[in-house]
């Protein structure tokens, strides 16, 4: 599920904790902030990050330096409404809720400005790392395809939540601004592409990564209130399993999806038994385009429905029934299904043909 290069993101450093706002009372999902934007670099001295330019793969880096991008609701405005680096965040006693987001292949999170900075205007923290070997930068100076770190990017994501539930906690010098920002009861975790693939195997798969750790023990504690999966498909050869508490589930499908074909995405929405999934289906739409904004009527059927999704399963600020009528406002461009195995799209028999249309 390979994308073309997208922007670089660029790396900037930490700043002082920020100057606290009254505390409010917004509901996540219905209120309308203003967007705050950090970086912070988390780093795992545990596990390598892998030379794939090479045959077999060795050696680049003895530990994964993860780039965090930190979207977060703030007061402040600027004059085109753009999201402020280093914004005061906005303050709530018991934190905001957090999405933590997995980018695709070639790309990095700046690909999904539009779409981050939608959840975090509705009252989200939206967490991104850039991946080691799968962003854009990195792809293009190996010139290979990397895109088998993927089974690596599940402990990443573990290992960002568990650092900005920390650094929310307690008062930090590795990423200062979020202290107090996070609710650490109110998780969920997003993806694209192959960053929907690493949600899924974090979320459900029953096996290991390469470094022979369960994705179970890795989720383990966590607390994991909703999922949601765009263009993903079932990874890694164990079966995938719902947990015990069944988070909800939001899988979105392109019918034109010719990266990542439908029947992957019919596929994997089947292999996770539980009652309250639901499918969202694009009727017209390829890959990338409805999540970076280019297809704007795919991309705001996605907003929409995934901001009424978060409402309901992180905030329950929504009904079941307005959560569907959300997904299904727009009848000719998307269609929202619940439970059971998902619609009947049909095959795409076209060649493979990725990249951001």
């Amino acid at each position: 599920m390979a994308l073309a290069a997208g922007a670089v993101i660029a790396i900037v450093g930490i700043v002082a904790p920020p100057v606290a706002y009254g505390l409010q009372s917004h509901v996540a999902g219905t209120s309308s902030y203003g967007v705050g934007v950090t970086r912070c670099t988390f780093v795992d001295p545990t596990r390598n990050v892998l030379d794939y330019a090479t045959s077999p793969p060795s050696v680049l880096a003895r530990q994964r330096t993860l780039v965090t991008e930190v979207r977060y609701p703030t007061l402040s405005r600027s004059p085109n409404n753009s999201e402020i680096t280093n914004a005061p965040p906005a303050q709530q006693a018991d934190g905001f809720p957090m999405i933590v987001f997995a980018h695709g292949y070639d790309v990095t999170p700046g690909t999904y400005l539009s779409l981050l900075e939608t959840w975090a205007e509705k009252g989200f923290v939206v967490a991104a790392p850039i991946f080691p070997d799968e962003n854009s930068t990195e792809v293009r100076q190996q010139h290979a395809d990397t895109e088998a770190d993927i089974y690596n990017e599940p402990a990443d994501l573990a290992f960002v939540t568990r650092q900005l539930l920390t650094d929310s906690s307690t008062l930090s010098a590795s990423c200062p601004l979020v202290q107090g920002l996070v609710r650490p009861s109110q998780l969920a975790f997003a993806g694209h592409s192959d960053g929907g693939d690493a949600v899924g195997l974090l979320a459900y798969s029953t096996g290991r990564d390469p470094q022979g750790v369960a994705y179970a023990r890795l989720r383990q504690g966590l607390a994991i209130r909703a999922t949601m999966i765009f263009s993903g498909a079932e990874e890694g050869g164990a079966p995938y399993r719902a947990e015990p508490s069944r988070p909800p589930l939001l899988l979105v499908q392109s019918a034109n999806d010719q990266c990542n074909a439908p029947g992957e995405g019919l596929e994997l929405y089947g292999a996770i038994a539980q009652g309250d999934k639901w499918f969202l289906e694009l009727l017209h739409a390829h890959h990338l385009p409805p999540f970076d904004g280019e297809d704007r009527a795919a991309f705001d059927v996605v907003a929409t429905t995934t901001t009424s999704f978060l409402q309901f399963a992180l905030s329950s600020t929504l009904s079941t029934s307005s959560l569907n009528a959300a997904g299904n406002s727009r009848p000719l461009v998307g269609r929202m299904t619940r439970g059971g195995a998902g619609p009947t799209i049909a095959p795409y028999l076209d060649p493979p043909r990725c990249g951001f249309h």
